[in-house]
């Protein structure tokens, strides 16, 4: 969690401040196609992380990028609606550590630069995904 913040806040202090004219986070994100092939490449980060990639076995991958790729493309403002389980209701009984969680946070950053996704555009989506940290945690 500490890392979150601590990169959020170190990314976000070296962005200008958006204005009107900036393209919006899910055209950045290269809307929907773009958002699914960042979803793609973290699933391969994730299989070679041995810290996160155990607590991934026997997950349905291809409802997993589904499911995700309509939440990020909803977080972003695109047209998607995710309509998977509460974020608290998938991770009650999962226990995840602040570890797995930066993580998976370290492998998506990894994916976006990897689709050469803007600092800003990504400092936007982490600042999206922030909120959901209680959730997953189950604080």
């Amino acid at each position: 969690m500490i890392f979150i913040f601590v990169m959020t806040g170190l990314m976000t202090g070296c962005q200008t401040s958006t204005t009107s004219q900036s393209p919006d986070l899910y055209d950045q994100l290269g809307q929907r196609s773009g958002i699914a092939v960042i979803v793609e490449d973290l699933l391969f980060l994730i299989v070679d992380d041995g810290r996160i990639n155990q607590s991934f076995r026997g997950v349905n991958v291809e409802q997993f990028h589904r499911l995700l790729t309509d939440q990020l493309c909803e977080l972003s403002g695109g047209p998607c609606h995710y309509t998977g389980r509460s974020m608290r209701e998938l991770h009650a009984d999962m226990a995840i550590t602040d570890t797995q969680f930066n993580a998976l946070t370290e492998n998506l950053i990894l994916a976006m630069e990897q689709n050469r996704v803007p600092t800003g555009a990504q400092n936007r989506l982490l600042r999206k995904l922030i909120p959901l940290y209680p959730d997953i945690r189950n604080l």
